[in-house]
């Protein structure tokens, strides 16, 4: 069964976010300091006491409200409104990286600016050569 077919069963929708978030059963429980097997429970559950639902969201990253109202349907959507919104791009590749600033003209400012402060203390390196040299006159 699935969501689908049953679409307040607490537990399946846990179990699923769970899945979607590359999450074993073992890491929940460990994060919950519960064991596997009620993990497991849980899970099979229609049902879940509130305070245990807000702790299991808060494990798994979501809300409360994101775990009631999951639904595979749902997450198709949203998942193919990306690939549509990734498929309309200019470029039309899933890495749609705009540059607002050119990257050489970043490097030269880097260089100009390096080159200031090499100059700034070379300056002060023959300020100190000269105050050095006044000290050996005046002995």
């Amino acid at each position: 069964m699935s969501t689908l077919s049953k679409p307040n069963h607490i537990g399946r929708k846990i179990s699923r976010i769970r899945e979607l978030r590359d999450m074993k059963q073992e890491a929940l429980a460990q994060a919950l300091g519960i064991s596997q097997q009620t993990i497991s429970a849980i899970e099979n559950s229609e049902t879940i006491e509130e305070d245990r639902l807000s702790e299991i969201a808060k494990v798994l990253g979501v809300t409360v409200e994101a775990i009631k109202s999951f639904s595979e349907e749902s997450m198709i959507n949203y998942f193919n409104t990306f690939n549509e919104a990734v498929s309309d791009s200019s470029f039309g590749s899933i890495h749609n990286n705009k540059c607002t600033f050119n990257p050489l003209d970043k490097l030269v400012e880097s260089f100009e600016e390096n080159k200031k402060l090499y100059e700034r203390l070379l300056q002060a390196e023959k300020e100190k050569i000269e105050y050095l040299e006044k000290l050996l006159k005046e002995k």
